[in-house]
Parts: C-alpha cells; sequence; structure tokens
C-alpha cells in the first residue's frame, strides 16, 4: 500500500513538472527596457498600423469606451473574460510594462507578474509575432493617452477560473514559436501566411473548436462559440475558398467588404471595418496570395434535404423578393444574388438565420461610405416561419443546401 501511494506520489509530482515545463519551454529571461526610452515615430506609425492589422482594438474597446482601454466582455462557453487596458495608465495600464514583458504576452500567453492569459487572448496565434512588430505595437499603444480604467476580474466557472486548469490546458494545447517562412515560396506569400497565421489570427474564427475550446490546425471553418456565427471553411471551394478567384476580388472583399462573388455580414463585417480595410495594398495582395494557395480540402457540405413549400414561397414573396428579386437574382452592387451564392447554402445554416432574425449589415467604407442594410425579422417571423423561408432559399434557383428546422432557429435564435 506505501508502495502504491509513494508511487502515485511520484507519478503526480512528474505531471506537476512536465506541465510547468510544457508552461515555461521557449520563454527568454525577461531583460529590463533601456533607459531611457527613445521615442520613435515611424516605429509609433508601424505600431498603429499593426495593431489594426491585429484587429486589437476589437476586444480592447468597450462598446462606448476610450480606445484600446478594456472592459469589453468575451463571452466564452466557459464564462466571461474581459479585455485588459492596453492604455499607458501605470496603475491600470501597461504604464510600467517593459517591452520584454509586452513580447512575452504576446508570444507566450504570461502576463506582468507572471499569471497565465487566457486563450481568448490569441497568443496561441500572436505566438508568431517578431520581437521587432511586438515592440512596435508597444510604441503605439505607450503613445496613446492614459486611461484609468481598473480591469475587471474574470467571470469563470469553476475550474475554469484556476490557474492550476489553465496550466493543464496549455500544456496540452498551446506550442509557442515565431513565424519560420518558408524558403519555398515567395516572400508575398509569406507575408500573407504570418499575416493570416499570426497576427491576424485568422484561425480564432476559421477554425473548429473542441470541447476544451482549442482550435483545430487550419482554416477549416467552425462555428464560433456563442455567438452562432459560422466562419466558412478558407480551403473548401464550396464555402469561402477562394483559389479560384481573382486576386483583385479577394483584395476588394477584403478591403470594401464587397467583391463580385461575396460580401461580408456580422463578425467579419466587422474584421473588414477594423482591421482589413486598413491594410496596404501589398498586404493585401500578400494575404490573397496566401489564401490562394491553402491546400484545399474535400468538402463537407451536408447533402441537400432542404425542400420550398408554398409557405416558404408566400413568406419570400412577401418579406424577400422586392429587394432579392422573386428569382433570387438581387440588384448589382445593392442587394445580394441569393441564387447561387455558396453563401445560401453552407452547412450550418447558422449565418442565414442570424441574419434573418437580426437585419444584415455590411461595413461602411470609403468605397461604399452608405452600404445598403437588411432589417431584421425578429418579430415579424416565428421558428416556423423562419426555417420555411430558409428552406424555400436554400432549395430554389439552383441553390441544393440542406433543410432548416424550427429547432435550429431556436438554438440560434436563442443565443442571440
Amino acid at each position: 500500500m506505501r508502495r502504491l501511494v509513494l508511487g502515485a506520489a511520484l507519478a503526480a509530482a512528474l505531471a506537476v513538472a512536465a506541465i510547468a515545463w510544457l508552461n515555461l519551454r521557449g520563454e527568454a529571461p525577461l531583460v529590463p527596457d533601456p533607459t531611457p526610452r527613445s521615442v520613435d515615430a515611424a516605429q509609433i506609425e508601424r505600431g498603429a498600423y499593426l495593431a489594426r492589422a491585429g484587429h486589437c482594438a476589437g476586444c480592447h474597446t468597450e462598446r462606448g469606451g476610450a480606445a484600446y482601454a478594456g472592459g469589453r466582455g468575451i463571452t466564452t462557453p466557459f464564462g466571461i473574460v474581459y479585455a485588459s487596458n492596453l492604455t499607458p495608465d501605470d496603475a491600470t495600464g501597461l504604464g510600467r510594462w517593459t517591452a520584454a514583458e509586452f513580447r512575452r504576452a504576446l508570444q507566450h500567453g504570461r502576463s506582468r507578474d507572471g499569471r497565465l492569459l487566457y486563450p481568448a487572448f490569441p497568443y496561441t496565434s500572436t505566438t508568431r509575432v517578431s520581437d521587432t512588430d511586438a515592440d512596435a505595437i508597444l510604441a503605439f499603444l505607450r503613445s496613446l493617452p492614459p486611461v484609468v480604467q481598473p480591469n475587471r476580474a474574470h467571470a469563470l466557472r469553476f475550474p475554469y477560473d484556476s490557474q492550476a486548469a489553465l496550466a493543464v490546458w496549455r500544456a496540452l494545447y498551446f506550442r509557442p514559436g515565431r513565424f519560420e517562412p518558408d524558403a519555398a515560396q515567395p516572400a508575398a506569400w509569406n507575408r500573407g501566411a504570418y499575416l493570416v497565421e499570426g497576427l491576424g489570427h485568422c484561425g480564432a474564427c476559421h477554425a473548429a473548436r473542441n470541447a476544451f475550446g482549442a482550435s483545430d490546425e487550419g482554416l477549416g471553418g467552425g462555428l464560433i462559440p456563442v455567438q452562432n456565427w459560422y466562419a466558412p471553411a478558407l480551403d473548401d471551394a464550396q464555402e469561402a475558398g477562394v483559389a479560384d478567384w481573382p486576386a483583385a476580388d479577394i483584395v476588394a472583399l477584403l478591403k470594401t467588404g464587397r467583391a463580385p462573388r461575396a460580401s461580408t455580414l456580422g463578425p467579419m463585417a466587422e474584421v473588414v471595418l477594423g482591421s482589413t480595410r486598413h491594410l496596404s495594398e501589398a498586404d493585401l495582395q500578400a494575404v490573397a496570395l496566401y489564401l490562394q494557395r491553402l491546400p484545399p480540402s474535400p468538402s463537407r457540405r451536408a447533402a441537400a434535404t432542404a425542400k420550398s413549400t408554398p409557405r416558404g414561397a408566400k413568406l419570400y414573396e412577401t418579406h424577400c423578393a422586392a429587394c432579392h428579386g422573386e428569382r433570387g437574382e438581387g440588384a448589382p452592387g445593392i442587394y445580394p444574388a441569393l441564387a447561387g451564392q455558396r453563401a445560401v447554402t453552407l452547412d450550418p445554416a447558422a449565418n442565414l438565420v442570424r441574419v434573418v432574425l437580426e437585419g444584415g449589415f455590411a461595413p461602411a467604407t470609403a468605397e461604399h461610405p452608405r452600404p445598403y442594410g437588411m432589417p431584421p425579422f425578429a418579430t415579424l417571423l416565428d421558428d416556423r416561419d423562419v426555417a420555411a423561408v430558409l428552406d424555400h432559399v436554400r432549395a430554389s434557383w439552383g441553390n441544393a443546401g440542406s433543410a432548416v428546422s424550427p429547432l435550429d432557429v431556436l438554438r440560434w435564435r436563442a443565443s442571440r
């Protein structure tokens, strides 16, 4: 019995040591910043550009609050994680952070005091960010007006609120490491890979997550937890793959939110508005090249089972045809076509449900400052109505999508 107890204790100690080692691997010793800090206007400008490329303000700015001052709650399946204050306030922000501490946060997911950070902050992607870019982002953040706004405590359920559970998660799912260029690819492809895989953290949405919130490798699409918007696969021609698109169309979609064969709504419209429309032409071309060359994956589209019914056809005629056309042809440059539109037949149909219930609004960009939007129908259509009209759209004019049930609508309606 004593041997069993000792063996169990030894096994536990080894497990703790292994978890500790996995959480510390690759971390360099912290080196103090040189004193005094040098201020470089070009570095600040580059940091501002990189912060937009990473869409940092999207999470670190509370609605109606000061830019980058934190406080916004990020709802996860495990509770709410509150974004931190990134302004240079000494007491509540980054005022006393060194460059080495900031690099460690981006690249290793560890706060100034050594605490492990929750991966709602996408350090699983930003671990690829270079030291030079991390320093530039910090220089920009230090240039902001300091805002006194204490960070809010996360509201996570047990055991997800413990550092021990987070350490185990990181040991299982987090692999730190800088971006390594592929010598077999051109410089533009490598730049695109750096932006997509690293700073842009596209996989945070466009990859499926397991029960513990860890993302799959690649960009194979996934349902965004809690929000229940589906981020389509970027490597599947039947979802959001762009291998056969002209590069100019990909650039247009990222720059303006609209392209001949697609438009952005929901979370992706927010990304265009706050991030990709600010990218340089060279970086947009680089992202386009990288996305065009993603290895194609087999289509995962479900079998077509949607069927149009008289109820669905009548609802479409009453509420939809005036804008989208009697045969789903849309109005070029104004209302998107539904016929032959791959976004219409995505599986799951979560995005269509959300758009019908909440309305659809493209980002307002310089090229399209007053985009047309779609009104919400949540108070006009019940679950059976929404399911019927979506089945009609997904089964008409050459479309072939899976059926949408009233239960599907209820599930996605309840997540609003």
